[in-house]
């Protein structure tokens, strides 16, 4: 089973979308650690002051106060609550002096001089008076590190907004970034049967000059190689047309020298061999034709002239003068988008196949409607699906007696697909329970008028 492709761009508008929220997020997280660094550095120094300045504060209240006194809790001036608190403890351990929300049972007993942890709180203590007094300053661990995830949270929240806008800008910068590999695309996919020119590398970025380059010696390649496949082709018809033609031409007086008997039916043998092989020869030369270039006009073409023409050559061949049967559009039609020849050789070989293989007392019908559709039908057995699939195939030949190369069908298809349309076959006819009927859009096909159809007949 098949990978389903990805999309490149897809891929880099996730892949930087993602990576600038990561980075964000790193960010976030080192900014928080610093962060809580600096908030402990800041804590324990607001510790250190209100213990120094509350000690001797406290020793003189102390040592001006009663006995009576000790243990007494310091009103607030007004209500709050306090983020610092602190307690006085002389050297047995008896609270001399307290701030209104101090809890006692929250701080040791016994304090050790400096910084410490215990209970959630992070403490600080100062000794004086040779160990007799002790000043112990209290802070909530839950507030500083609630005041880090605050200050952290503020910049987590712009990710909501960030992100969706992130996206969106990335991907606007990358569909503008990859409108080169667009165009680039766009060049190969133009280049085809009529049109096998270098691709455009002067304005591709740096990245992509490498691939057109090797797009365009690829290009070069192809068309030495088709250039050589088509001149072989058309050289090796060409040359077969002289001497097959002597060869015709001698059988041909041979056949009136000779007697009636085995000798003279083996001479007519011999020529209607020598005349299909001069109408493969001129196959081939169409074929050559088809899949070289020169099919599209730059001018426009008389329709009726060119189907005139092909139809007068029928005439002169005896065993294709059967009728024909022509609609048009009354006041005719022109065609640009195809070469006059290339319209004639497809056309003889529609009409040629449907002669050939239609029923021999019945007319082929050429009709050109105003949409610009060529369909050229015959009467006959109704074509095995499976046969109308290799049809197009060259040297593929249908179950029919008549003579033929099995080049006709694959003329038609190579003009057809160079001028940037296609050949339908269908059997039976749409419309009728038999028959076989061919069909070409014509590219950039204009009636004359608008008038009905006028039938002629040939």
């Amino acid at each position: 089973m098949n990978a389903r492709p990805h999309s490149l761009q897809r891929r880099l508008g996730l892949g930087l979308a993602l990576g600038t929220v990561l980075l964000w997020l790193a960010g976030s997280l080192m900014a928080g650690l610093i962060l809580r660094a600096e908030v402990d550095e800041v804590f324990d120094g607001a510790l250190q002051e209100v213990t120094q300045r509350i000690l001797p504060l406290a020793y003189s209240e102390i040592l001006n106060g009663e006995a009576e006194d000790a243990g007494q809790r310091l009103p607030s001036v007004m209500p709050h609550q306090e983020r610092i608190t602190y307690i006085v403890r002389d050297g047995d351990g008896r609270i001399l002096l307290q701030s209104h929300d101090a809890d006692a049972a929250a701080f040791p007993a016994r304090p050790m001089a400096g910084f410490q942890d215990a209970g959630g709180l992070r403490l600080y203590t100062e000794v004086a008076v040779q160990g007799t007094f002790f000043v112990t300053a209290a802070e909530p661990l839950r507030h500083r590190r609630q005041a880090v995830l605050e200050a952290v949270g503020m910049l987590l929240w712009p990710l909501a907004l960030l992100l969706p806008l992130t996206q969106l800008g990335v991907w606007a910068l990358v569909r503008f970034a990859l409108r080169p590999v667009s165009a680039l695309q766009g060049e190969i996919e133009q280049r085809g049967q009529g049109d096998l020119s270098p691709v455009a590398a002067t304005a591709l970025p740096r990245e992509l000059t490498p691939i057109a380059a090797a797009v365009n010696r690829l290009i070069a390649r192809l068309q030495r190689a088709l250039e050589a496949e088509r001149g072989f082709t058309a050289s090796s018809a060409h040359e077969l047309r002289t001497p097959v033609a002597a060869a015709l031409a001698q059988t041909q007086r041979l056949v009136a020298e000779l007697p009636e008997g085995a000798p003279r039916e083996r001479a007519r043998s011999v020529e209607a061999a020598l005349r299909q092989l001069a109408r493969l020869s001129e196959k081939l030369l169409q074929l050559a034709k088809a899949e070289g270039a020169g099919l599209l006009a730059e001018t426009p073409q008389d329709l009726a002239q060119v189907l005139a023409f092909v139809l007068d050559e029928f005439r002169g061949d005896a065993d294709l003068a059967r009728p024909v049967t022509v609609a048009m559009p009354e006041g005719g039609a022109w065609l640009s988008g195809m070469d006059a020849d290339a319209f004639a050789i497809l056309a003889r070989n529609l009409i040629e196949n449907a002669l050939k293989h239609g029923a021999a007392d019945q007319p082929v019908s050429v009709l050109l409607d105003e949409d610009g559709l060529l369909r050229v039908s015959n009467a006959g057995p109704v074509v095995a699906p499976e046969t109308m699939a290799r049809l197009k195939r060259p040297f593929e030949r249908g179950e029919s007696r008549a003579h033929g190369s099995g080049l006709g069908l694959a003329i038609a298809e190579a003009i057809a697909v160079g001028a940037g349309t296609g050949l339908e076959l269908f059997s039976p006819v749409p419309g009728r329970a038999s028959g076989f009927e061919a069909r070409v859009r014509l590219p950039e096909f204009a009636p004359r008028s608008s008038m009905a159809f006028r039938p002629a007949s040939d």
